[in-house]
């Protein structure tokens, strides 16, 4: 009797001790902890910036008044989100409350894609560490960042001593914290690039345990000679890698998502680490200039703009851009639309083919290809491009090695950007999940958490776990819906009432509270 009645004492107390020790308990929820397991019924204690305890049961008793408890209501709770591509080196310090991410759940992103990324990446962890976040950042090491440091943005291969140079500067990125390697190879200078260039580089990342994550070569048209060189890159430099926004481009190519997947399936098959990212979108976005031919690209847009001042050249990089749709099977470029044009706004909003007709020409692509570029005459534009399809994006969307990424920005409310920035967590469950069933909850949240944090070795985030950093959602998975469109994008998801962000609560009952309680993510 006297070691039951002692047994219970000590129950009493260790309940009570984490009680005063935490600062928040988060109650009646459904934990879905992140590994793709079922759900269960239980009480999450934060102290610290850190999961100090789980109970499974649905009402932990004895929490002192300081306690901020916060009661679920049944609704799920589960780590925060991770989008392992992004692109917020700039805007992140105008607007380091990162409001869309957060409100479409997402408490981590990995920046530094698509080949570009902060010259500096030392000197990048120390101003967000100075300024404050709202959201966790890590980056990878661009490869068209080093490129240009090395060797300017000409079309040709590097030297010995720019190789050299860029393996060093490689090698500072990752020693910096850099969790891995970006190409972005239809940008420049990249696209210039062999593959043994990119090898070399890649191998230097595999050497500090980071990953190789790529915008590759093409997506439409030689889309499969793109996914080759990428799984040729993660063979040769025995690094795993990430396809960034997979996607089949273009008319021409419609259909082809089991083409493509099924060279991703093989790889892995044959014991190689290969996974990709995806926005639940049917356009993607970027720039007006890669619509121009990569030759006619060569030193640069300043470059270009010279070129494009003699009308023989002018006239064969026009004749190279309407071959170019005619082989895709594009009528004209109806599909291109202007999400922001500094050089005039009054034209967000409207496709090339608009902007053709006010011109006074009429719609043809020659006369589509040069109202491109006397738009880049006067700067570039971001665009969004229409250029896929449905089907094809519900087949990747079923695959369970597919982590949803927005490849967005921290939206600073101009323009008429890409939804993808606002919505694509929410979409994802919403749409894909909830709707079409493509997926169970449980394996949404998996793609979302621990296979983004496994895949960047983000160690202590993904899991909901005694320990790990407290990145936590509450969520309503019947109410999770994203509202931003593409003609009114600026609009906040709904249905994640509460996010906490190493410990502090960042969305309260649907509401940014203003705290900054993100931090830099270094390679471990």
């Amino acid at each position: 009797m006297k070691s039951l009645l002692a047994s219970l004492l000590a129950c009493i107390l260790f309940v009570q001790s984490y009680a005063q020790q935490s600062e928040i308990l988060i109650t009646n929820a459904r934990i879905l902890d992140g590994t793709g397991n079922s759900w269960y019924w239980g009480s999450i204690y934060v102290s610290d910036g850190k999961i100090s305890k789980i109970e499974r049961v649905r009402e932990s008793k004895g929490q002192r008044e300081s306690v901020r408890v916060i009661d679920a209501k049944g609704m799920i709770a589960c780590p925060g989100f991770i989008d392992v591509h992004a692109h917020i080196e700039s805007n992140i310090f105008e607007k380091p409350t990162a409001d869309n991410y957060l409100f479409d759940g997402v408490t981590s992103v990995v920046t530094g894609n698509c080949g570009s990324a902060f010259d500096d990446i030392s000197e990048f962890f120390r101003k967000l560490d100075s300024m404050k976040t709202s959201i966790n950042i890590a980056t990878l090491a661009g490869h068209n960042t080093i490129r240009a440091q090395a060797m300017g943005m000409g079309d040709r291969q590097a030297t010995p001593e720019e190789m050299k140079k860029m393996t060093d500067l490689m090698g500072k990125a990752m020693n910096d914290g850099a969790v891995g390697l970006s190409t972005g190879l239809i940008y420049l200078p990249g696209t210039f690039a062999n593959t043994e260039e990119v090898v070399n580089l890649a191998k230097v990342a595999a050497a500090h345990s980071g990953v190789y994550s790529t915008h590759m070569r093409n997506e439409g048209l030689k889309v499969t000679d793109a996914i080759n060189e990428a799984l040729t890159i993660g063979k040769q430099a025995n690094i795993p890698v990430q396809i960034s926004h997979f996607k089949v481009s273009g008319p021409a190519n419609w259909g082809k998502s089991p083409t493509t997947l099924n060279m991703v399936k093989q790889a892995r098959a044959e014991g190689y680490d290969v996974t990709i990212d995806q926005y639940p979108y049917t356009a993607s976005s970027t720039n007006l200039a890669t619509q121009v031919p990569d030759w006619a690209l060569d030193g640069g847009l300043d470059s270009l703009m010279v070129k494009i001042k003699d009308p023989k050249t002018r006239e064969a990089i026009k004749k190279e851009m309407k071959a170019n749709k005619e082989e895709g099977k594009n009528k004209n470029f109806s599909f291109a639309v202007v999400a922001n044009y500094a050089s005039d706004t009054t034209l967000n909003g409207l496709n090339i083919s608009q902007i053709t007709k006010l011109k006074g020409r009429k719609v043809k692509l020659m006369n589509e290809a040069e109202t491109i570029l006397e738009m880049l005459e006067k700067g570039n534009a971001q665009m969004v491009f229409h250029s896929m399809n449905e089907e094809d994006v519900k087949y990747f969307e079923a695959y369970p090695f597919n982590m949803p990424a927005a490849d967005g920005s921290a939206q600073t409310g101009r323009g008429i950007p890409h939804p993808r920035s606002y919505g694509t967590n929410a979409r994802f469950l919403a749409r894909y999940v909830r709707e079409m069933k493509l997926t169970t909850l449980e394996d949404g949240i998996r793609r979302m958490t621990s296979l983004p944090a496994q895949k960047f070795g983000l160690k202590d985030r993904g899991m909901l776990k005694e320990g790990m950093a407290a990145d936590i959602l509450i969520l309503d998975e019947n109410k999770v819906q994203d509202m931003a469109t593409f003609e009114k994008p600026h609009q906040y998801s709904l249905g994640i009432p509460y996010v906490i962000v190493n410990g502090k609560v960042v969305i309260d009952d649907g509401k940014h509270t203003g705290e900054r309680s993100g931090s830099s993510l270094r390679r471990m």
